[in-house]
């Protein structure tokens, strides 16, 4: 499997699907089988030889989401990303609780941590970040509503670099200037509260 969708949409609205391997002699936890049976589904469905096209909808809850999220850092860790926490409210808006390795950043792109945030965004730290998506012809875009360090709230266009940035380091090399292609020949994905849904 090559992608999650940083069901955070963004995963950080940047990464949507992550890829989890599996680890050998280690039970996959239940919320874990069922995000990767949905994953083996969508992609039989976009595999579909037989001519007429197999549809697949989902609903995944947010304490699914966040237990995948879990085992796929820790069976696959991701460029940038020590670990991510989603909360979905209706109206295409989530939140995200991501730790992000901003030294990492810092040396991929010297610079992008202006120099007044220097002293608290150093090293690994944790981050919220609330993002509205919006999909559409099998792609979907992100807004940052609002982003804080703990009580200190952070410019929005300077989150969007931060994820673009690590967006841009993972294997599949997301460009999140642009429309991101949903995987899986998912056409749509929405939000209720505190549930993901969406179909190919």
């Amino acid at each position: 499997m090559r992608h999650l969708a940083s069901l955070s949409l963004l995963i950080f609205g940047a990464v949507i699907f992550i890829h989890a391997g599996t680890v050998a002699g280690t039970p996959t936890p239940p919320p874990v089988a069922k995000v990767l049976d949905l994953f083996d589904q969508l992609r039989a469905a976009q595999d579909n030889k037989d001519g007429a096209p197999k549809h697949v909808a989902f609903n995944l809850n947010e304490a699914d989401i966040n237990e995948y999220l879990r085992y796929a850092q820790k069976t696959a860790p991701r460029p940038g990303l020590d670990s991510m926490t989603v909360k979905v409210f209706p109206k295409n808006y989530i939140s995200t609780f991501t730790r992000v390795d901003f030294d990492a950043v810092e040396r991929w792109h010297p610079g992008t941590i202006p120099a007044v945030l220097r002293p608290f965004l150093k090293g690994k730290k944790s981050i919220w970040i609330d993002c509205r998506i919006v999909t559409g012809d099998s792609k979907f875009i992100f807004t940052v509503e609002k982003a804080r360090y703990d009580d200190l709230p952070l410019p929005a266009f300077f989150v969007e670099k931060i994820i673009q940035l690590v967006a841009a380091r993972q294997p599949e090399k997301y460009d999140t200037t642009k429309p991101v292609p949903l995987p899986f020949g998912l056409r749509t994905i929405f939000t209720s509260d505190h549930i993901v849904q969406g179909n190919n």
